[in-house]
C-alpha cells in the first residue's frame, strides 16, 4: 500500500509546481495592470524563477542525502508555499520577483528529491509504473495551466493564482509526513566554491540579459550583472576541469552526443520558452482577447506535445536521431516563424491548428534530444549528466524569455511607441525562431548513425545475434 502512494503523493507536488508555470504566462497582463506595471517588465518574474531552479538543482540532491529524503521535501513544499503567499500579496515589481526567486528555490527541491525518493522506495518490478505516475504533471500540466489560468483572472482575482498552492502544499506535507521514508546517504563535502561560481554567474548573466530595456533597472546594474556573469562562468569552467567533484562536470561535453543534445536543446529552448512568454502577452495586448480565450488558445500547444508522446520511439526507428533532429527542427522553427504572421483578424481556428501542428513537432524534438543526450553517458555518470542537462534546460529558456522581450522592446523602441503591437511580437517571432533554427543546423555535426543503439535500429554488439540471416529488434 505504501509504495503506490509515495509517486502519488509526489505527483501531486509536481503538478502544482508544473501548473504553476503555465497559469502565470496567461495572467501576465492581468497581473501588470493591477500592479501598473509594463507587462514586458514581468520576463523578470519568469526568468527569475527560472534562473534559482537553475541555481539549486545541482545541491538538492546532495541537501537530500544530507538532510533526508521526507525533511527535504517537506521543505521544498513548505518553501514553495511561503513564496506563493508572497507573490499573491506582492505589490511592487520588486517584491513579485524576489518572491518567484524563493518559488524557484522550492521547485528546485521538489521536483529532484520527489523522483529520488520514488526511484529509491519502488520495487524494481513497479519502477515504471512508479515514474508513468511522476511523470504526468509535466504532460497534464502545462495542458491545463493556460485554461485554468485565464479562467482564474477573468472570473476571480490573479492572486487566486498563487493562493490554490495552499491547500495542496498543506496536503502533500501532511502525505508526505505519512508515506515518504526519511532516507539519508554518505555525501561528499558540497563543492561549495563551484555553487557560488555557478549561482553568480548563471544569475548575473541571465537577471542581467532581463533587466536590459525600459522601465527595469538602470542600464549601468544591467551591464554590472552582465559583465559578474561573463567573468564568473569561465572561472567555473576551469574549476570545473581540475576539481574532483564539481557540481556540474562539464568534462561531460567532450562526448559528441552529450555536446550535441545540450546545444541542439539550448537553441531550440532560446525559441520554444520565449513563445509561451511572447503569445499569451500578444494575444491579449496586441489582439485585444481576454485571458480565457487566450489561455483556450494557447493550451493546444501542450495538446500537441501530449499526443506525441506514443509516437516518438516509432519516428526515431523508422528515420533515425540525426534525420530526425535536423528535418523535424526545421520544420518546429518553421512553425514557430509561421507566429509572426499572426494578426488579430486571423481565425482562431487557424492559430489553434498551428500551436497544435507545433506542440507536436516540438514535443518530438524534445524527446529526442534527451534521448541523444544520454547515448554515450555510462551509469556511473547519469547524475551529472542529468543535473547538467536540468540546468541547461532553465538556463535556456531563461534567456529565451529575455531575448524575446528584449526584441519586442527593441522594435517598440525603433517605432517610438511604448504600447507593443502586432508588428512588435512579429519581429520577436522571427528572432527567436531564428535561434530555434539553428538548433537544427547544429545537428548535422552528429554522425550518421548517431543513438541508432537508442532507437533500436541497432543493437548493441553484446546483442547481435550470432546466426546467418537473424533480423535486428526494434
Amino acid at each position: 500500500m505504501v509504495v503506490p502512494i509515495v509517486p502519488l503523493v509526489v505527483a501531486t507536488a509536481l503538478f502544482m509546481e508544473n501548473t504553476d508555470s503555465t497559469i502565470l504566462a496567461t495572467a501576465l497582463p492581468t497581473i501588470a495592470r493591477d500592479l501598473g506595471l509594463d507587462p514586458i517588465s514581468l520576463k523578470l518574474a519568469v526568468t527569475s524563477y527560472l534562473v534559482s531552479l537553475a541555481v539549486f538543482i545541482p545541491v538538492s540532491g546532495w541537501v537530500a542525502d544530507r538532510v533526508g529524503s521526507c525533511t527535504t521535501f517537506r521543505l521544498a513544499l513548505a518553501v514553495f508555499m511561503i513564496a506563493s503567499i508572497g507573490c499573491a500579496f506582492s505589490s511592487s515589481l520588486r517584491q513579485f520577483v524576489c518572491w518567484r526567486a524563493m518559488q524557484g528555490m522550492g521547485g528546485a527541491m521538489m521536483v529532484p528529491v520527489g523522483r529520488m525518493v520514488v526511484i529509491r522506495t519502488a520495487p524494481k518490478s513497479e519502477l515504471v509504473q512508479a515514474l508513468s505516475f511522476i511523470s504526468m504533471p509535466a504532460l497534464i500540466g502545462p495542458m491545463l495551466g493556460p485554461p485554468l489560468g485565464g479562467l482564474i483572472v477573468t472570473y476571480w482575482d490573479w492572486r487566486w493564482i498563487f493562493l490554490v498552492n495552499i491547500p495542496i502544499g498543506v496536503l502533500g506535507i501532511v502525505l508526505a509526513s505519512l508515506f515518504i521514508p526519511e532516507i539519508r546517504e554518505e555525501t561528499p563535502p558540497l563543492d561549495t566554491k563551484g555553487f557560488l561560481l555557478l549561482a553568480s554567474g548563471l544569475g548575473g548573466l541571465i537577471l542581467g540579459t532581463a533587466m536590459l530595456g525600459r522601465r527595469i533597472a538602470p542600464p549601468e546594474a544591467a551591464a554590472a550583472s552582465i559583465a559578474v556573469g561573463v567573468v564568473t562562468l569561465p572561472l567555473y569552467w576551469h574549476h570545473a576541469k581540475v576539481a574532483a567533484r564539481p557540481l556540474l562536470d562539464t568534462r561531460l561535453l567532450g562526448l559528441k552526443t552529450f555536446e550535441a543534445g545540450i546545444a541542439g536543446a539550448l537553441f531550440f529552448r532560446f525559441g520554444v520558452g520565449a513563445s509561451a512568454f511572447l503569445l499569451p502577452l500578444m494575444l491579449q495586448l496586441a489582439f485585444g482577447l481576454d485571458a480565457l480565450s487566450s489561455g483556450l488558445i494557447t493550451f493546444a500547444g501542450a495538446l500537441g506535445a501530449l499526443a506525441v508522446k506514443p509516437l516518438a520511439r516509432g519516428f526515431l526507428f523508422r528515420f533515425g536521431f540525426r534525420r530526425l533532429l535536423v528535418v523535424n527542427g526545421v520544420l518546429a522553427s518553421a512553425v514557430l516563424l509561421a507566429n509572426a504572421l499572426f494578426t488579430p483578424t486571423t481565425p482562431h481556428f487557424v492559430i489553434t491548428l498551428v500551436l497544435l501542428v507545433g506542440g507536436f513537432l516540438r514535443s518530438l524534438q524534445f524527446t529526442s534530444l534527451t534521448a541523444i543526450t544520454y547515448a554515450e553517458v555510462q551509469p556511473r555518470q547519469v547524475g551529472s549528466a542529468t543535473g547538467m542537462a536540468s540546468v541547461g534546460q532553465q538556463v535556456s529558456v531563461s534567456l529565451g524569455v529575455a531575448m524575446g522581450a528584449m526584441a519586442v522592446e527593441l522594435s517598440e523602441w525603433a517605432r517610438g511607441h511604448a504600447v507593443p503591437e502586432t508588428s512588435d511580437f512579429a519581429t520577436a517571432f522571427v528572432v527567436v525562431g531564428l535561434m530555434s533554427f539553428a538548433s537544427a543546423m547544429l545537428m548535422l555535426r552528429l554522425p550518421a548513425d548517431a543513438g541508432d543503439e537508442i532507437s533500436g535500429r541497432r543493437l548493441p554488439a553484446r546483442e547481435v545475434p550470432s546466426t546467418p540471416g537473424a533480423s535486428g529488434g526494434s
